[in-house]
């Protein structure tokens, strides 16, 4: 079968047995780790060749496909191993996803789009995420100082550092573009003194974080509006944006940027938090795309930088996280298996597998292939920030104690 074909060319490492529809077993690569997949549709025999990054996750989703030996994670590391090691060429554009004929097509996001795709993902059932983040909802990246914390204390550390990298004085107006459940907007408000304004698209996290603002008692400081970053006015002195980069689109970095410099006052600091590749330019899996993030791209260092130099902002500070979010991604993923029974009590086993595929993928993505996490402080003024990063280091030391404290 074509899909045999595919297999044979690209399992080189470990052993992947492959029972098809028709009950007959098929065995690729030279040995070593060991998976066994057992296919149930004979349209998988034609679909997995033609389009793999797709149909394999709905496969695995509609439970088409499902594993005998091993484990999804085993399975999925098999062929991140097996794909990075897959020699320059067309098979291998194709199946790492470096073809972006469409890619700007699929990006569009004007602002109703923009309204639906944040909804796909972040007002699903409130008590979802309860059960897999950190108790502060941070759902992006932790910060590991030495990879022994726990994930409370790792995205009270995130926190930590990005604080640092704005240098925020009391009273100074600071904007949290894509603020999720307000975790970051409160942290700011009561450690740093700011007075925050924060913008989701998301319906159910404009209203956790609402809620989370009058507990505190920081509703005269914090506020929250479900707003598009190209509706806002105004100026401020600090501008943050985490995790929220991936869902402005490709077509629309120019747009981003040129508001945030609009937004940002002539001697502010901006500090942008986003998952970013390694390899250059590429595309969205299609399977992320429909299930997951819709109109989500994960862009590579070279096609931000030369927006950012063509409105002439300083990057005034560039750090690359790299294991960080495979550890992040790890605990979620083992939050989220303990919590099985009850995630399938809100919703099913199918939307249990998704979600299985969507955090193992994403963690081997970080783990065995090209995405990191990188962190762009800007500035307009050259002067904006120290001639040194001692400032940064210093600041997080004077505020460990809070920082393990909220944790």
């Amino acid at each position: 079968m074509l899909l045999s074909r595919l297999l044979e060319r690209i399992i080189k490492i470990g052993r992947l047995r492959v029972i098809d529809a028709g009950g007959l077993p098929h065995t690729f690569g030279p040995g070593g780790a060991r998976v066994t997949i057992r296919l149930l549709d004979p349209a998988l025999h034609w679909k997995l060749a033609a389009r793999p990054r797709l149909y394999f996750g709905e496969a695995f989703m509609d439970g088409k496909l499902t594993i005998e030996e091993g484990s999804l994670y085993d399975l999925v590391d098999l062929f991140a191993v097996n794909l990075e090691a897959l020699p320059p060429g067309l098979t291998s554009r194709l199946l790492n996803g470096y073809l972006t004929l469409f890619r700007q097509i699929h990006q569009y996001n004007p602002l109703p789009r923009a309204r639906r795709n944040v909804a796909h993902h972040y007002d699903l059932s409130d008590q979802l995420y309860e059960l897999f983040l950190d108790r502060d909802r941070q759902y992006s990246c932790g910060y590991f100082r030495d990879g022994s914390e726990d994930l409370d204390i790792a995205q009270a550390d995130k926190k930590r550092h990005i604080a640092a990298k704005l240098l925020i004085r009391p009273g100074q107006r600071v904007l949290d573009i894509g603020s999720g459940w307000g975790g970051l907007a409160l942290y700011l408000a009561s450690e740093c003194g700011a007075d925050v304004t924060g913008l989701t698209l998301s319906i159910e996290q404009h209203k956790a974080a609402t809620r989370r603002a009058a507990a505190a008692g920081l509703s005269d400081r914090v506020r929250f509006y479900l707003r598009d970053y190209r509706e806002e006015v105004g100026h401020y002195d600090r501008i943050v944006s985490v995790g929220m980069f991936e869902h402005v689109g490709v077509n629309h970095y120019h747009s981003f940027f040129a508001k945030l410099k609009s937004l940002l006052a002539p001697d502010g600091v901006a500090l942008l938090h986003a998952i970013g590749r390694k390899d250059g330019p590429g595309s969205t899996n299609p399977w992320i795309r429909k299930y997951i993030f819709p109109g989500g791209y994960i862009p590579a260092l070279s096609e931000v930088l030369p927006i950012v130099e063509r409105l002439r902002l300083w990057v005034t500070d560039l750090e690359i996280l790299r294991l960080h979010y495979a550890r992040t991604l790890r605990a979620w993923r083992e939050r989220f298996e303990r919590n099985r029974d009850s995630i399938r009590a809100i919703y099913d086993e199918r939307f249990c597998r998704m979600w299985e595929m969507y955090l193992v993928a994403s963690e081997i993505g970080f783990r065995r292939q090209d995405l990191m996490v990188f962190q762009m402080q800007l500035a307009k003024s050259v002067g904006a920030v120290p001639l040194t990063r001692d400032y940064m280091l210093d600041w997080e030391r004077a505020h460990s104690g809070t920082a393990d404290r909220a944790a």
